[in-house]
């Protein structure tokens, strides 16, 4: 899903789950909010999520599978080398989509 640039990720989230069932969700703090949090254990998964500073109720946290999400930030961190992907410079989301399959396929060819 594609939104504007100055709108959070975090309310997209939910959707982006789908009739997809995982066994676990992995996400940075940012997506640490209740109404995720139960779409993600209505599709069956654990949550790996590390708690907002300001949330009282401490979930859970498996550390040894919230490690594993560091290469997804790897990969995020090497497709924002590409300067027409990190600035959204297309207009059109199809457009931004086809450049970030580039950006990708450079990096898998590597």
């Amino acid at each position: 899903m594609l939104t504007a640039g100055h709108r959070g990720d975090a309310p997209q989230a939910a959707a982006l789950l789908g009739d997809d069932r995982p066994e676990a969700v992995m996400a940075d703090a940012a997506y640490d909010a209740d109404h995720f949090r139960q779409a993600i254990a209505t599709a069956g998964a654990i949550a790996v999520i590390p708690n907002n500073p300001s949330r009282t109720f401490k979930h859970p946290l498996n550390k040894t599978l919230y490690k594993e999400r560091h290469l997804i930030e790897c990969c995020f961190s090497k497709l924002k080398q590409f300067r027409r992907v990190a600035t959204r410079y297309e207009k059109t989301a199809r457009n931004y989509l086809a450049m970030v399959t580039l950006a990708a396929t450079v990096l898998w060819l590597r």
